[in-house]
Order: C-alpha cells, then sequence, then structure tokens
C-alpha cells in the first residue's frame, strides 16, 4: 500500500501519527488557492514525482500536464508498486485493473480560464484539455503501460471505499489477475466554500466524536493498495500485508447530505460486508475505523447504528483517524483502509485525537484521546457514509 496525507507521505509515517505524533492543521497554503475562508484544512507534503525512467518512459511527459488530484493519485500508486516488489516487466504481463474513487478530481482546478472566459476574454484551451486528460485511472493506466479494467468511482465521500470493494469483485469474478485501487482527491476552493456554505466546517481543528464537536476539517491526500489473488501471490511468492475480506454497500434514501438518523442504510452496509467476509461471529471484529466527520449528525447516526449492529455485550474499539487528515472526500476510505490495517498490524489502536469526552447521547462509547487499548484479533472495520445516502464498509484482516 501506499499513503500521502497531512499524516504523512507513507504508511510508515501514518502510523506514527496515529500513535500521537502532531500532525499540522492550519490555513489553505498560499499555493493552493487564495481564499477569505479562515476554516483550517489538512493539507499534504508535497514532493516532485519521480523522474521518468526506462519502466515508465511516459512519466515525464504526462507528468507535467497532471492536476493535483492526479499527482496525488500517482504518487501513491507508485509507491504502493515499489513496495508490492512487482517488476514493471511482469505487471505489464498481467491484466490490471485499476479503479481509483474520487469526487473533486480534476473538474475544480480550472476557475481562472471560466472566469477569464465568463468575462468575455478569449483565454488558451490549454485549462480544457488538462481537465479532459486528467481521468486519473486512465493516467494511471497509461503510465503503467497496462491493459485492463479501468473505472473512475464518483460515489461522494465513499468513493475509495467503493473502489476497493469493487477492485476486489473484479479479482473474484477473474476480471483481472490484479487489481490497483484506492482514492484520491486534493483540497478545492469550490470544494471548501461549499462546505462552508452548509455550515458543516469547525473553526478549529476538528473534534470527531467530542461532546462539543462543530464540524469538519477538509483535507487532501491519496491511498492506494495492490489488490491480488491470494494463489497469485502465494505463486509469485510475495507475502501479503492483510486481505480484504469482505464488502457491503448500502443507501439510505434519505437527505441528500444528511444520514438517516438511526444509520439505516450503515448497518445494512455493515450486515452486508460481514456475511461476504462470512463472519457470523461479531465478536471477531477487533476494531472501528468509522467515518467520524465531526459533524453533530454524521457522528450520532454512526454510533446509533453501530450500536444496532453490536451488542451491549462486545463492542469493539472506536476510533475516527479523521482528525489526523482532515476530511479527503473521494480519498477518505482507501487512506482509512490503510490506517486500519496499520493499527491491526500494530495489535495496538489509540483514541481519536481531541475526543476528549464523548458526546453522551452517543448509544455506543468511542475511544478517547488519552486511551490506548490492546486489540483482541487482527479483523477490522473501515467504514464511509457520503453525501446523498451511501454507505460503505470493508471487512480487513492484518496478515500476522
Amino acid at each position: 500500500m501506499g499513503c500521502v496525507s497531512a499524516a504523512g507521505r507513507n504508511p510508515e509515517e501514518h502510523l506514527r501519527s496515529l500513535n500521537g505524533r502532531p500532525v499540522p492543521c492550519g490555513p489553505v497554503p498560499a499555493e493552493t488557492f487564495a481564499t477569505s475562508l479562515t476554516f483550517p484544512v489538512f493539507s499534504a507534503p508535497d514532493e516532485p514525482l519521480p523522474s521518468p525512467t526506462p519502466d515508465y518512459p511516459r512519466l515525464g511527459q504526462i507528468a507535467a500536464d497532471l492536476g493535483p488530484t492526479a499527482r496525488l493519485a500517482l504518487r501513491a500508486a507508485l509507491q504502493a508498486l515499489v513496495r508490492s516488489g512487482i517488476e514493471p516487466a511482469d505487471l505489464r504481463k498481467k491484466r490490471v485493473g485499476i479503479c481509483l474513487g474520487t469526487t473533486v478530481g480534476c473538474a475544480f482546478n480550472d476557475e481562472d480560464y471560466y472566469r477569464a472566459w465568463r468575462q468575455g476574454a478569449h483565454p488558451p484551451l490549454d485549462p480544457v484539455r488538462r481537465y479532459l486528460r486528467n481521468n486519473i485511472s486512465a493516467i494511471l493506466q497509461e503510465i503503467l503501460g497496462v491493459s485492463g479494467p479501468s473505472l473512475v468511482v464518483t460515489n461522494a465521500c465513499a468513493s475509495g471505499t467503493d473502489a476497493l470493494g469493487i477492485a476486489g469483485n473484479w479479482l473474484r469474478s477473474g476480471r483481472c489477475d490484479l487489481a490497483i485501487a484506492g482514492g484520491a482527491d486534493a483540497l478545492s476552493r469550490i470544494t471548501c466554500n461549499g462546505f462552508a456554505a452548509l455550515q458543516l466546517t469547525d473553526s478549529a481543528p476538528c473534534r470527531p466524536f467530542n461532546q462539543n464537536r462543530q464540524g469538519l476539517n477538509l483535507g487532501e491526500g491519496a491511498a492506494v493498495l495492490i489488490l491480488e489473488n491470494e494463489s497469485s501471490a502465494h505463486r509469485a511468492r510475495r507475502r501479503p500485508i492483510g486481505w480484504l475480506r469482505g464488502y457491503g454497500c448500502a443507501a439510505d434514501a434519505w437527505h441528500p447530505t444528511a444520514p438517516h438518523p438511526e444509520g439505516r442504510g450503515l448497518q445494512a452496509a455493515i450486515t452486508a460486508a460481514l456475511k461476504d467476509a462470512m463472519i457470523p461471529n461479531r465478536k471477531q471484529i477487533a476494531m472501528i475505523n468509522g467515518h467520524g466527520t465531526a459533524t453533530p449528525s454524521n457522528d450520532l447516526a454512526e454510533t446509533s447504528a453501530l450500536a444496532a449492529i453490536f451488542t451491549l455485550d462486545y463492542r469493539p474499539p472506536l476510533i475516527s483517524t479523521k482528525s489526523l487528515t482532515g476530511h479527503t472526500l473521494g480519498a477518505a476510505g482507501a487512506i482509512e483502509a490503510v490506517f486500519t490495517l496499520l493499527a491491526l498490524q500494530n495489535e495496538t489502536v489509540s483514541g481519536t485525537r481531541r475526543c476528549r469526552q464523548p458526546d453522551p447521547a452517543f448509544p455506543y462509547r468511542p475511544l478517547t484521546e488519552n486511551e490506548q487499548v490492546p486489540l483482541t484479533g487482527r479483523i477490522g472495520l473501515s467504514q464511509s457514509l457520503a453525501f446523498g445516502g451511501g454507505n460503505s464498509c470493508l471487512v480487513l484482516e492484518a496478515a500476522p
């Protein structure tokens, strides 16, 4: 797996952040975009893309014209491929599926062109051409020189989770030999303005599950996981870091932006994921990485759904890692899948940063900032709730 966000430039840095390393949250960097809004954000550290190599001769030509979301996706994907140990020449012998989730994509990065056009100017068409070329899955397919199914998932904030679930289903059904899956989203002025207009943003670093939570902070990042059937990995002597055991999704059909108050769609998604993973005993779940946006409605609906799934005799530790990354939109589900695997590998989990006094209205109590507990197993849930009533859940298991 590869991962880039405010919490780190790779999985090891993300684990250190999960275990207490400070993560900056502050004003939108001036080089990202100009804004009069004062809401803080979690911005990812910028790094240059790798230089072109004989393995990826098209990298330089294509990378020069990439938007910020595509650059994040490419950084995470190349990082994951290097860590997988799969040689580029061997990769091209396989049917490689690429499934990436995003919401912002590249659609909101050409404001200067459209502003000039609306004012009667005739600006060069370069931004429009760049927009048309910035399909993140197609870009990655071209740079890697691979063929196979290619899909961009835009299911709001569940996009990254859905991309991983879809890629897993491709492998099960034989549509590809290997899958590159995850999500990416960059900060955008339009998105920041939109969430501010919905009054969902906090003027301080967000406090998921806390009693006095005021809303979310936006973030940016990307995470990509390399998925392969276990039999294929075994033949190639590749040791997996874990397994995608199950996937489920369901809709609330309740409200354009708010979740169902009882989290009915999330209940259905979790139930479907557990069934897909063939886990009848819910005590096998060692932890839950919640969506945990820090908005009043999300956190209450999410804990209500979990209380309906897990009875009082056994409730796995519940955390939110958005206090380390902000809400990275289409990347969130993929980044949180990485965090979940890291915690399961580490066999301990720390409570949610800045959750010091959980809301007493919650029917399911999350871990607080000063709590760290050993995990009783190596299987966890990573779940996402999306605008439009989308709910998605992954069952992940870390290898011993």
